[in-house]
């Protein structure tokens, strides 16, 4: 068996990584590498690859629109390639697509390979264009505005239940099976995770940067770049978080930096 293999990623180490990966596994040959959307659409649809590694957010479109834009009669199976956005992960498990979530490990490659090879000899309909088409009318839809986001969240005390404004947090941090959530006013503990808060909180004030840590992007204060290529913010309190690097590109973008 042999899979035509194509990659499409904006980050060069990135690209690299999975070419060494890739050339290591003998099914798997590679066409060709792409660096942008644009490019990936036009060899895609030149080069129909049995698989392709696609990044979510590239500089110039994301992922799903370089998927609206295959035109090829037999699309591509798809191991997405992606370093955030919780709700799109959500959506690949419930449409049992496979996904590297950067930073990945070797053995969560070879998984997906693994994945891949079963899927492709163990079935004999392939339901992978529904799917596709399914997939991204989920994230349109999820892209939309919405109302429907928390602007209270119940805080249990006691035999008591306190309704806090999420105008008025600060910063939520992760602290075992709980999460810390701090105001100006005081610190409230909460019995959930941040994958599930972040859902809750609209994303125009709200973005996660470390998987320990959600802040409300009106009361940053300034970005502190260091000499290794790492980014600290300042919050309006003085309190100093790093940015973790798998969440670092997506917050570059939230903030048009």
């Amino acid at each position: 068996m042999n899979i035509n293999t194509l990659i499409i990623d904006d980050e060069t180490l990135a690209r690299q990584r999975l070419v060494n990966l890739v050339n290591d596994v003998s099914e798997l040959t590679i066409l060709d590498e792409c660096s942008t959307g644009k490019e990936a659409i036009t060899a895609i649809n030149n080069l129909a690859p049995d698989l392709i590694f696609l990044d979510i957010q590239m500089k110039d479109m994301t992922g799903f629109d370089v998927l609206e834009n295959v035109t090829i009669a037999k699309k591509p199976l798809v191991i997405f390639v992606t370093a955030y956005n919780e709700y799109a992960l959500k959506a690949f498990d419930f449409f049992a697509f496979d996904y590297l979530l950067k930073p990945y490990k070797d053995d969560r490659f070879y998984k997906s390979i693994s994945n891949i090879s079963n899927y492709i000899n163990n079935t004999n309909y392939n339901p992978f264009e529904d799917k596709i088409n399914d997939l991204i009318k989920f994230v349109k839809t999820s892209n939309q505005p919405s109302t429907n986001y928390s602007e209270k969240l119940p805080i249990k005390l006691g035999n008591k239940i306190f309704f806090i404004k999420t105008s008025d947090i600060i910063y939520i941090s992760a602290s075992g099976y709980y999460a810390e959530i701090f105001t100006s006013e005081k610190k409230y503990l909460l019995r959930d995770s941040l994958s599930n808060l972040i859902n809750s909180l609209d994303p125009n004030k709200f973005i996660r940067i470390h998987r320990s840590t959600i802040i409300n992007l009106n009361e940053t204060g300034e970005l502190i770049n260091s000499n290794y290529g790492e980014i600290d913010i300042k919050m309006n309190d003085n309190k100093l978080f790093r940015i973790s690097k798998s969440y670092k590109k997506t917050f570059l973008t939230k903030m048009g930096l």
